[in-house]
């Protein structure tokens, strides 16, 4: 089996591949070719991705889900709210709101039957605009 890159096919196996650190595996340069200011930097910015994973972690993966869902409602309200309402661009949202809510609303207790809601108000303001055209 193998996996698509920007770079081309590259094989998967069943074990990792066993690259030693970040920058081989993206094909970068190691920290020891850099400058000390470029290396500074590149330490800075690895703290601020470590930072950032240990707050995504903190949270539980419902509350980025159900904040996605709502992007894409915002999304649509949007383009649905227009004067001339971009009916494409709602329709893609909708339908990905649509179809990410289908999969996983059964394990969001907190917000799902919330955001079903929001989904058919959408829904039906989108057809009222199709109608009024």
């Amino acid at each position: 089996m193998s996996l698509w890159t920007p770079d081309g096919e590259r094989p998967v196996g069943a074990e990792p591949a066993g690259a030693g650190s970040a920058s081989e595996m993206l094909g970068g340069p190691e920290f020891a070719d850099l400058s000390a200011e470029d290396r500074a930097r590149a330490e800075e910015m690895v703290a601020r991705m470590a930072e950032v994973q240990r707050q995504i972690l903190s949270q539980p993966a419902e509350v980025f889900v159900a904040n996605h869902l709502m992007g894409l409602y915002e999304l649509a309200a949007v383009h649905l709210d227009q004067p001339e309402p971009r009916l494409d661009e709602a329709r893609l949202a909708i339908d990905a709101m649509t179809a990410m809510l289908d999969a996983t609303q059964d394990r969001l207790p907190q917000t799902g039957a919330e955001l079903r809601d929001a989904l058919t108000v959408l829904q039906t303001v989108y057809v009222r605009r199709t109608q009024s055209d």
